[in-house]
């Protein structure tokens, strides 16, 4: 990222999210707890004192970056995939834009909950509590599809909502990790068809699905 100075980089919102980003991305690639003001420094080359005035703790910069990851993933997957149908469609939808945001690299490690939930799972703290939080908003997002898919008829499901949800956010999880070590074409294949033929065979009009 080309800057002028250091007071132009952290001037204004925009500047600020800029800086999130990179913060986003590097985590992904070095962990959340490895991310710090001068590494973060280094990688937009400004100095440490600029991004100091803005955070003044490592932790303050790490539960920045928790909710810059939010407000991307809130921007690239869920929103996009909220205009479907209510419905199944809808709950399709979810899955296949979190894969398309995967398959996209938007991210140099896929994904910043599922590297960062897993460094966190057992350091306490208020990191770990708002990493927890803001996974437990988005498989009650996709419980809460689940349960409109079965309200609507669209979904013949009968066992509780959270059992399938966290299905469906196993086979994303799996191509997060699978695609690192294996084929990322294969793996996207695979994670996509393991939901779909699941709610198709749900489905009492498995035409509002695509075949394949």
């Amino acid at each position: 990222m080309a800057v002028a100075t250091d007071g132009r980089l952290l001037r204004g919102e925009r500047t600020r999210i800029a800086v999130l980003d990179a913060a986003v991305a590097l985590a992904t690639e070095q962990g959340l707890d490895g991310l710090s003001l001068a590494q973060l420094a280094e990688r937009l080359g400004v100095s440490k004192s600029g991004l100091f005035a803005h955070w003044r703790s490592k932790e303050e910069l790490q539960l920045a970056t928790v909710e810059r990851a939010r407000e991307q993933w809130i921007e690239q997957v869920v929103t996009p995939a909220l205009r479907a149908p209510r419905g199944v469609r809808r709950l399709w939808a979810l899955h296949e834009k979190r894969l398309a945001f995967y398959a996209g690299w938007v991210l140099p490690g896929g994904c910043f909950f599922a590297h960062s939930g897993f460094e966190y799972s057992v350091r306490p703290g208020p990191v770990r509590d708002r990493l927890i939080a803001v996974l437990g908003e988005w498989l009650g997002l996709i419980t809460r599809l689940v349960r409109e898919s079965v309200e609507a008829g669209e979904l013949d499901w009968t066992g509780e909502p959270e059992q399938l949800a966290f299905e469906i956010d196993a086979a994303g999880m799996a191509m997060v990790y699978m695609s690192r070590l294996f084929t990322p074409d294969t793996v996207h294949r695979q994670a996509r068809t393991a939901v779909l033929d699941r709610l198709r065979a749900l489905c009492p009009n498995p035409d509002l699905l695509p075949e394949a």
